[in-house]
């Protein structure tokens, strides 16, 4: 797909490969969940501690089931939520410490899961990508019409669609639009939040080649939420496994794919046809009972209440996220589950 150099080249430079556009250090939030007039609010743990470094033109992708606290921690990033303890930093600056929220907010750009939601059906194309413009700028009309017109066509649309409102496109047609607005800003990081699961499959390879292609001209970093492994293969560089809030298991993605240390990641991997990594990844692992409750999770490991390795030590102590062949993995039995 070819894209306006000029302004591929510009932020390029800004946002230069390599470049650490996303700390988070322990990322915490806790939400106090209210049990009546009488009684002392449940405090619910979404997220426990999460870590990770995202440099520019690199995907990281965080995956696990429903409930794991994905879109939680991509609330954190995109700052829409305020975390209840770690910190971030977004492009250099201190997130929790800075004063510029507006600003800040310009780095990071979200991309939603439903291109049928997430645009105003009574706007015109044009008046969507124009809105960021028209509120963070001080372009004129002629100066943002013509910058909206340069995005459709980097996304692989035409002009005449500037005029056309968003039922008269298809699903990947939206999201691609959806796309656009989030880049009208340039920003540092696009979260994007199971972007292509609304989509047809004949459709969803077109997307996510799509992002490609921008992450390579614009040097563009994404954290990409997604429970599809197939996805995750196709457009990662590193993949984080989280579980009921925490990080089991975090490193490259050829790591992680080839051989799984951590028995969730196994037990995902292992669920879909064709991902299975080698050694004990290769059984079929159904798991057994259901993802214990945040407002009571279990007091060792995570995962203990339904891992099939689970030993005495990991129904009574947290196990640390250590590293062990090329990966952070978060299991005491994990070096004895590499062993062929």
């Amino acid at each position: 797909m070819s894209t306006a150099a000029p302004q591929a080249n510009a932020q390029a430079q800004v946002n230069p490969s390599g470049q650490a556009v996303v700390i988070a250090d322990q990322l915490k939030q806790v939400y106090a969940i209210s049990r009546g007039p009488l009684r002392a609010p449940a405090m619910l743990q979404a997220v426990s501690g999460v870590s990770f470094t995202l440099q520019a033109g690199k995907t990281l992708a965080v995956v696990g089931e429903s409930g794991c606290g994905k879109s939680t921690l991509a609330r954190m990033v995109t700052l829409i939520e305020k975390p209840s303890a770690g910190s971030l930093t977004l492009g250099g600056i201190d997130v929790l410490q800075s004063h510029d929220k507006k600003a800040l907010r310009q780095k990071v750009q979200l991309v939603f899961q439903n291109p049928y939601g997430s645009l105003n059906p009574r706007k015109r194309i044009g008046q969507i990508l124009e809105a960021p413009l028209e509120i963070n700028t001080d372009l004129n009309a002629a100066e943002r019409a013509e910058k909206a017109k340069a995005m459709l066509a980097k996304v692989g649309l035409r002009p005449e669609h500037y005029d056309r409102f968003p039922h008269m496109f298809s699903g990947g047609q939206r999201q691609r639009i959806a796309i656009a607005r989030a880049l009208m800003l340039n920003p540092l990081l696009v979260v994007a939040d199971e972007p292509v699961s609304a989509l047809d499959v004949s459709i969803q390879a077109q997307v996510l080649n799509l992002l490609g292609d921008l992450q390579r001209d614009l040097g563009l970093a994404y954290l990409f939420i997604s429970h599809d492994l197939g996805v995750v293969r196709h457009i990662a560089h590193d993949v984080l496994v989280m579980y009921l809030g925490s990080t089991v298991e975090h490193g490259d993605k050829e790591t992680i794919f080839s051989q799984p240390l951590h028995p969730y990641t196994q037990a995902l991997l292992a669920s879909t046809p064709g991902l299975a990594g080698s050694g004990q990844a290769r059984k079929r692992m159904v798991l057994s009972g259901e993802l214990p409750s945040p407002l009571s999770p279990p007091k060792g490991c995570v995962f203990s209440t339904r891992c099939p390795y689970a030993v005495a030590q990991c129904h009574e102590e947290r196990p640390p996220l250590l590293e062990l062949m090329g990966r952070k993995v978060a299991c005491f039995e994990a070096e004895k589950l590499a062993t062929p």
